[in-house]
């Protein structure tokens, strides 16, 4: 099966790879043409790689490997120089020395893809003998790398990479070519990749895969484009110059001592007028931010001293006092000259054509967790793929180059980075976050019925056990042993024992014993991770193709798996918006003897609710206390409620502001109540994870007073909110902040003690517990929320001794 995705990638994707083919980058799901290519069959890609190697029609710069096919592709091209589509169970490899995009030294040894030289003039072949008749070609200089018309540095000229020109009247011209930042950095080291790994005060760096001695969100595999490798200085994010966490337990994190490039930075991007993804690129005039208030200049440090000063930011446009976006935020924003307020967003135009006008909701929208048919009709709000990726914003161009964006497919539901289905392939589908691997389909399973109606009655029901069948599948269906034999598109199955008309001799029942390969049955011999699927009796390009094969349904009550669908209210509890009913299972109301509702809490477990250590100052006695689940509506009048008394109160013994609750009896798990998942022990939030908070507290007189009330917005990590822009160092590492910095959106008095949820890819696990924090919905003041990872052994440890 061929998808195509037309783009030129622009971003170098730094997969790792085995010993053997540490000379190349590999992107999955990418597939070239290039301009010269020979086809091989091969069993491995290290063989494919060693073809390259070998190749002699031309200088090989790729390869592309088909594990299912096992054929080799080598190519002349790579992503610098040739289109990229999208296809499955295909692999480009590229010879990392040929992707450079910057020198090192004088350029000698360049063997990049530049071809424009310093005023844009378009580079001569090195074997062309016109307009110039060249002194140094491939035949004089054989070992200088004279192919193409490379911008090269052949007679080791100290200014650099040069070539002759296409412009008869100019001979030679150098080529603009920025140095690489391994010993140094420019503008604010975003793309430093070099290896130092001491601070400034000398401290040795902690791995970014470590969580010790300093927890923390920056976690390589949650934002692999960042380059966090080993325990490398890195800048992920967009303080003034590169950081790193430390070995010292008592400094969490300090700047590096890497000296600033004395070369000129790489050029950016040309300026817009208007706002595209997070607005890095907006170099306009508008000075006012979303309230109203006028910018400070960044060269100023009145009235607020700041350290985004054009000289800490020198490649940001800081002019004046423009809205800009220098630091990675979510939007253009400055600093404003009203005391009181320290800074705030602007309100920038969008780049995008006018959003077509979308039909009025209806009561109680809510929007389906499944797809039906091909998905291209899905507006849900899942955001992560098959192998628990995180998709990346159709609007962004980082890290892959696209286009499919919102403007250029405004009926396709394009909106931030949710999955969606804009050229019918066979399901929702995304750009991954991960600069290796390109796409991916999403992590959604297809409906089995169709929706219920959200103003059907409310019924009380024990969740229905289906038993498996044999055509259906569980994780990734490797075990699968169905009957079924058309693909997705229709075909029919080749049979496995069967070479034509595709040859497949690494996936036969002799290959693969264990794998059920008989017949012509749908399987899934090598655990690709989207399903079961089987070579078609189709000739032609299209060779194989995946299977539609249900999942099967659960024989277990599982935790963080809500029934009744969920509105996903993301950024708009203060500020937000009415829960569906029922779509929070675990959400339960902590209440008075006399029935009033005072805090949140969270059940976890048939008979323990988890809450905050403050909602119990008021008594000691579990009797004072009541706890009521399955419940929308705050007088739970509901057929759903259930009540419980409280046998046991348990306070965090060093004073935590987290307790347990023992209920009498245990609840009824029904459609209405269910727990969520515990997160693993000390597991850090990454940042910017998007995680929701639930509650019927304060509402501030913005409505829907005594329901259920939902918002999400992203989780902030520590070192961010404790700076002076955020709560300036009052958060502990056992805790964590989430919210919208520009405010009206929060937890407020009435709400602690619920639950902040995270979604994982498949289930819902409480990683907060509603705490504390400086007002309710103040911009640049986030919620505080206990980190219950931290603990996890004090918990499990009560639930077990009681």
């Amino acid at each position: 099966m061929i998808t195509s995705k037309f783009v030129l990638l622009l971003f170098l994707p730094w997969a790792v790879l085995s010993d053997e083919l540490e000379a190349y980058v590999k992107t999955e799901g990418a597939w070239m043409v290039g301009r010269q290519r020979v086809f091989y069959t091969t069993a491995s890609d290290l063989e494919c790689a060693k073809m390259c190697d070998a190749e002699q029609k031309f200088i090989c710069r790729s390869f592309l490997y088909s594990t299912k096919n096992q054929f080799c592709v080598t190519l002349m091209d790579n992503q610098r120089s040739s289109l990229l589509h999208r296809r499955n169970d295909i692999a480009l490899y590229e010879k990392t020395i040929y992707l450079e995009n910057c020198i090192t030294g004088n350029g000698k040894n360049y063997r990049g893809t530049e071809y424009k030289t310093n005023s844009g003039k378009t580079c001569q072949e090195w074997t062309a003998t016109t307009p110039h008749t060249p002194n140094y070609t491939p035949t004089n200089f054989p070992n200088e790398g004279l192919d193409s018309n490379f911008c090269r540095n052949p007679d080791n000229d100290s200014n650099g990479p040069w070539c002759y020109t296409t412009d008869p009247n100019q001979r030679f011209e150098f080529c603009n070519i920025p140095q690489c930042e391994e010993e140094c950095f420019h503008c604010i080291g975003e793309n430093y990749r070099g290896k130092i790994s001491k601070t400034k005060s000398g401290f040795e760096c902690q791995n970014w895969d470590s969580q010790k001695p300093h927890a923390h969100g920056y976690k390589p595999e949650s934002i692999p484009e960042k380059n966090l490798i080993n325990n490398y200085c890195r800048n992920p994010d967009g303080e003034p110059r590169p950081w790193c966490l430390t070995t010292d337990p008592n400094t969490r994190w300090e700047f590096c001592d890497i000296p600033r490039c004395t070369s000129n930075p790489p050029p950016s991007p040309p300026g817009l007028k208007c706002l595209s993804g997070n607005g890095e690129s907006y170099t306009g005039n508008i000075a006012v931010t979303i309230s109203g208030k006028i910018c400070q200049a960044w060269s100023s440090q009145e009235p607020h001293s700041h350290g985004r000063t054009p000289d800490n930011y020198p490649c940001k446009n800081l002019d004046k006092n423009y809205c800009r976006n220098p630091d990675g935020e979510s939007a253009p924003w400055c600093y404003t000259t009203d005391k009181q307020t320290r800074w705030e967003y602007c309100d920038i135009p969008s780049c995008d054509s006018p959003p077509v006008a979308k039909p009025a909701p209806t009561t109680s929208a809510a929007v389906s967790e499944c797809y039906t048919g091909d998905g291209e009709t899905y507006r849900g709000t899942t955001y992560l793929t098959v192998s628990g990726k995180r998709c990346q914003e159709w609007s962004s161009m980082v890290p892959h180059k696209h286009e499919k964006t919102p403007d250029k497919y405004p009926n396709a539901g394009l909106e931030r980075n949710y999955c969606r289905n804009p050229d019918n392939d066979k399901s929702p589908w995304c750009y991954t976050n991960d600069p290796s691997v390109r796409w991916e389909y999403c992590n959604l399973k297809k409906c089995l019925e169709p929706p219920q109606l959200e103003q059907q009655p409310v019924k009380t029901t024990k969740p229905t056990i289906v038993s498996s069948s044999p055509d259906c599948m569980i994780g990734k269906g490797q075990d699968y042993r169905g009957t079924k034999s058309v693909t997705v598109k229709g075909y029919s199955c080749q049979a496995w024992n069967s070479q034509t008309p595709h040859v497949h001799s690494s996936f036969t029942p002799q290959t693969h014993p264990n794998s059920g390969l008989d017949n012509n049955y749908c399987r899934n011999p090598d655990g690709d991770i989207n399903g079961p699927w089987c070579f078609v009796t189709t000739p032609g390009s299209v060779s194989w193709d995946y299977c539609d094969i249900p999942a099967c349904a659960s024989t277990e009550i599982e935790c963080g798996k809500p029934k009744k669908r969920q509105r996903k209210c993301f950024g708009r509890i203060v500020g937000g918006c009415e829960a569906n009913p029922h779509s929070w299972p675990w959400q339960i109301s902590l209440r008075t003897s006399f029935n009033m509702h005072f805090c949140g809490g969270t059940l976890i477990d048939r008979q323990w609710v988890l809450t905050a250590a403050h909602c119990l100052e008021r008594s000691k006695r579990p009797s004072s206390y009541k706890v009521q689940l399955g419940i929308h509506k705050e007088k739970g009048n509901e057929a759903s409620k259930q009540i419980r008394d409280v046998e046991k109160l348990f306070l965090e013994p060093n004073k935590a502001d987290i307790a347990l609750l023992k209920l009498k009896s245990p609840a009824l798990i029904t459609d209405e109540v269910l727990p969520a998942c515990l997160p693993p022990h000390n597991y850090v939030v990454p940042d910017k994870s998007e995680c929701y908070v639930t509650g019927w507290g304060e509402t501030q007189g913005t409505g829907k007073e005594g329901l259920l009330k939902e918002a999400g917005f992203p989780v902030i990590e520590n070192k961010v909110c404790n700076s002076p822009e955020y709560l300036n160092g009052k958060v502990t590492n056992r805790e964590l902040c989430a919210g919208n910095i520009h405010g009206g959106v929060d937890s407020c008095q009435g709400d602690s003690g619920g639950p902040l949820s995270c979604f994982d890819g498949e289930k819902y696990i409480i990683q907060g517990v509603t705490s504390w924090g400086l007002g309710c919905a103040q911009p640049m003041k986030p919620g505080v929320y206990v980190r219950v990872s931290v603990f996890i052994p004090w918990i499990e440890k009560t639930m077990k001794e009681n």
